[in-house]
């Protein structure tokens, strides 16, 4: 990844916006056309509270910042996956 040899990760490569776990699930919902419901199920002990990443390591040791947005990701990845299924490739392939 263009460190140096005894760099020793890992190296979150998240996006520094925050949202929640639901806002991200009725992206997906919505961008799919999917009529998935939401299932609600105690959280465990030790839950993450917040899930903003700290990108601070990417930025220093690999000069790099996201620059898609989600949205713009996930249409992206969405496209990719409804592509492999239209040719009939599995991920196990």
């Amino acid at each position: 990844m263009g460190t140096p040899e005894s760099f020793v990760g890992p190296i979150n490569l998240g996006n520094s916006s925050e949202f929640t776990i639901r806002e991200l699930a009725e992206l997906v919902i919505e961008l799919t056309n999917s009529g998935s419901k939401f299932v609600y199920e105690p959280l465990p002990p030790d839950d993450p509270q917040q899930r903003k990443p700290d990108i601070s390591l990417a930025k220093s040791e690999l000069n790099w910042t996201p620059v898609t947005p989600l949205r713009d990701g996930l249409v992206r990845i969405i496209a990719y996956f409804d592509q492999l299924i239209s040719k009939g490739v599995s991920e196990s392939q």
